[in-house]
């Protein structure tokens, strides 16, 4: 068993994972502490937030969901096991708005040009509405990021959600 403690100094939360499963209340607790930072930083956005989480967690049932918490914004990355840097596909939300990350997409075709970053490996679109991911040019890039993602999905179960914070350990270096 692995227990995870959360960085933020206001809320303490333990997330305990065993051998890739969760526990039910570990997963509240996990839940919680995404309600917590939606709140944060994407107060008016929740319900946008929510449907995106949704509609991710259909399409990728077994994805772990990292959540990374940054000093302006919190990133949830779905990922094919515990590690953020391996996912797929990200929500990035912040009080600036709410973008949709593809990881691993600078080789991906995207004739709509919906695609924006000149990152090595990563671009973005901003989400005004949920219904965005069921236009087809959009749904067609996340299924060709599927296809060609190289590390496998679980075929079986669900995934977790991990908080692995990062604002107090930037905060502790500054300091």
């Amino acid at each position: 068993m692995k227990k995870k403690v959360s960085g933020r100094r206001s809320v303490k939360v333990e997330i305990e994972v065993l051998d890739g499963t969760q526990t039910a209340a570990s997963k509240r607790a996990a839940e919680g502490e995404v309600r917590a930072l939606i709140g944060t930083y994407a107060l008016t956005r929740p319900r946008l937030i929510g449907a995106i989480r949704r509609w991710l967690k259909k399409r990728l049932p077994t994805a772990h969901e990292v959540v990374y918490e940054y000093r302006d914004c919190f990133v949830i990355s779905y990922s094919p096991n515990e590690h953020g840097y391996e996912g797929l596909l990200g929500i990035r939300a912040s009080r600036d708005g709410v973008r949709l990350y593809f990881n691993f997409a600078k080789e991906l075709p995207d004739p709509e040009k919906l695609l924006q970053g000149s990152g090595k490996q990563t671009r973005w679109m901003n989400l005004e509405s949920a219904s965005v991911l069921a236009r087809p040019e959009v749904a067609s890039l996340i299924d060709e990021a599927i296809a060609r993602n190289q590390i496998p999905f679980a075929d079986t179960g669900t995934g977790s959600v991990v908080i692995r914070s990062t604002s107090a350990q930037q905060q502790r270096r500054l300091n």
